[in-house]
Order: structure tokens, then C-alpha cells, then sequence
């Protein structure tokens, strides 16, 4: 009997980004990000072990419901993961793989980050392995995709834990429960980005301004962790836009420059700095792409949302919030 596991795993929002990757072969950051896990984007991944005789396959769900082999440069990425998985594994075994997200691909959302989180635990589940969090975040950052690394965790997350080897991995440092904040997804670009993260990551040293970045994190990671701690909306708005300005300043400012935003982006922006001036508890963040995260608290939730959706540009929102973490169900893709 071939053995079958299918794992729902979410993207996260980084409030304290990952900008620029410093060894590439194990995949760590210039610098340490603090992120909050979500709870309604998530990536949906069935894997089933094969006999090495068979090859290894990867299919999408599509729009209509049904199973397609996956495009060319997506198996190109989930392939050599499966290679790294069945190396640390030391089965000789393949794998057919089927995955379906409840969100946009490629547009600057984490999808990377769902879905290499929701593959390797996949595949471990599949396999019958008992992995530790600490485990399983530094093989879901090994796919390529750092972000992962956050997206095993639930709550508010920080990686890298710490200096070293045995840093490696993200740490909690909050749970979901500690605070509900919520995230109003503006969706101004539902297709896959021009540039890709991974490029993103490879152009962002070459930016003037990502060394007086790197000067700047570690107060505000200090800002951002006692704010979540404490609970201060204030405090968290102000630094968590002004990362978000950061990371797109240093990215229009690399070699050759890179423009994710798009003219209701910046609409958006102004929307959020108004509400704000008129008592809603909200701010705005971004990762690498057009999209904008509104992060607020339930009691500004209604506001947000009726406002921003109002934005001609805006193509729909995504009511998200703090979610626990990845879990593994019944429902197989497969």
C-alpha cells in the first residue's frame, strides 16, 4: 500500500522583512525577519510515496477543479527539494506530488513560503518520520524559499532564532492566541510578478541603501517584538511601514532596478494614512509585490475593508488573520 499524507500549511506577512539572502546554499538571510503566520492563505499539498522505479511527478489543482501536470518552471523548483527531502530521509524512494493554493501564486503573497512549508512536511508525514519544529523549519528553508522556514511555526515568528548553526531555524515568539490581529489583503495583481523574489534577493546588495538597512534592524526587530509582546498597536504600525517603504526603496534602487508597485499600490497607501489620522488602528505592509497587507485590529476590520475595497484598482480583499500553524488532514488531493 503506498502511504499518503496531505498537509495545509500557511503563508505568512512579514512585518520585519527577509531582503537579500547571504549563502544561498543553505539559504540565510542577511539579516533576522519577524513575521505574522496567516491563517486563510495557506497551500493545500497531498504527497504520495512511490517505488523508486516511478519518477517523480508534481500537479496543480487548477480554477475548474481538476488535477494538470504542473508548468515546466514550477516542477523545477519542487523537484530538487523532493531530491533534498529523500537525501535527508535516506529512503530510495519518489514521489507524486498535488497542490492547490486558496490564493494567488507568484504575486507577492508568500506562496513560496506556503508551499514549501506544506511539501516538506508533506513528505516527512508520507514517510512516517517524527521531525521537531526546529527540524522541520530548517528543511523547509533548505527548499530555496526562506520564508518557509516561518511558515511551520503558528503566531508571530522569528527567523533566524539565533547566531550559528543551532540558530538556524525560526522560533516562535508569540502564539496566535496572544493577539488577533488581522490582515485586509488589497489584491491589485492576481498574476505571477516579473521579477521574482529569488531575483529580488540576488539584486537587493547592490541597492545604496541596504547597508544603512542592515544598521537600522535590529532596533527595529527589538521595536517590532515588544510591540507584539505588549500588544502596542502604535508602535508596530510605524515600524512595520517603515520596513515595507524600506524593502521597495532598496529594491527600485538595485542594479537593475526593480518597480513592483503599480499605481493603485500607492493609492492604497494613502487611504491607509487617512484612515489612520481618523482613528482606525491599521497600517500597511507589503512583500515583493503589488499587493497590500492592512494589517488592523477586529475593531478596524469593517472600516478597512469598506474603504479600501471602494478603490477602483483594487480587485478583491482577503480577510485574513493570525492563524496556528500548518496541520495535517484527511481531504487527499490525490
Amino acid at each position: 500500500m503506498r502511504a499518503k499524507a496531505t498537509v495545509i500549511a500557511p503563508a505568512n506577512i512579514a512585518f520585519i522583512k527577509y531582503w537579500g539572502t547571504a549563502d544561498w546554499e543553505r539559504t540565510l538571510p542577511f539579516n533576522p525577519s519577524l513575521s505574522m503566520t496567516l491563517r486563510e492563505c495557506v497551500t493545500r499539498t497531498t504527497v504520495e510515496v512511490l517505488s523508486r522505479e516511478e519518477n517523480d511527478s508534481v500537479s496543480l489543482m487548477t480554477g475548474e477543479g481538476s488535477l494538470e501536470p504542473a508548468a515546466e518552471a514550477f516542477t523545477r523548483r519542487v523537484v530538487p527539494h523532493l531530491e533534498r527531502l529523500r537525501e535527508w530521509s535516506g529512503e530510495e524512494v519518489s514521489f507524486r506530488v498535488a497542490t492547490e493554493n486558496s490564493f494567488p501564486m507568484g504575486a507577492g503573497m508568500a506562496s513560496s513560503a506556503s508551499g514549501f512549508a506544506a511539501l516538506t512536511l508533506a513528505v516527512v508525514a508520507a514517510l512516517g518520520k517524527q521531525v521537531s519544529s526546529e527540524e522541520a523549519s530548517v528543511l523547509a528553508r533548505l527548499s530555496g524559499s526562506g520564508s518557509a522556514a516561518r511558515s511551520v511555526e503558528g503566531g508571530y515568528v522569528k527567523w533566524p532564532a539565533g547566531e550559528g548553526n543551532e540558530g538556524e531555524h525560526a522560533v516562535q515568539v508569540a502564539t496566535a492566541d496572544h493577539w488577533d490581529l488581522r490582515d485586509v489583503v488589497a489584491v491589485l495583481q492576481e498574476q505571477a510578478k516579473d521579477v521574482s523574489s529569488r531575483e529580488g534577493h540576488e539584486r537587493a546588495p547592490s541597492s545604496p541603501y541596504f547597508e544603512p538597512r542592515q544598521r537600522l534592524l535590529p532596533d527595529r526587530l527589538e521595536t517590532v517584538t515588544q510591540a507584539i509582546l505588549t500588544r502596542d498597536f502604535a508602535a508596530l504600525a510605524h515600524t512595520v511601514e517603515e520596513e515595507a517603504i524600506d524593502l521597495h526603496l532598496i529594491a527600485m534602487s538595485s542594479h537593475p532596478p526593480i518597480f513592483y508597485w503599480r499605481p493603485g499600490t500607492l493609492e492604497v497607501l494613502a487611504a491607509i494614512r487617512r484612515l489612520r489620522q481618523e482613528g482606525a488602528e491599521v497600517c500597511a505592509t507589503m512583500d515583493a509585490g503589488a499587493n497590500v497587507h492592512m494589517i488592523c485590529t477586529p475593531e478596524s476590520e469593517a472600516v478597512v475593508a469598506e474603504e479600501i475595497g471602494a478603490i477602483s484598482e483594487v480587485s478583491s480583499l482577503i480577510h485574513d488573520g493570525v492563524g496556528r500553524g500548518p496541520m495535517i488532514v484527511d481531504e487527499h488531493l490525490i
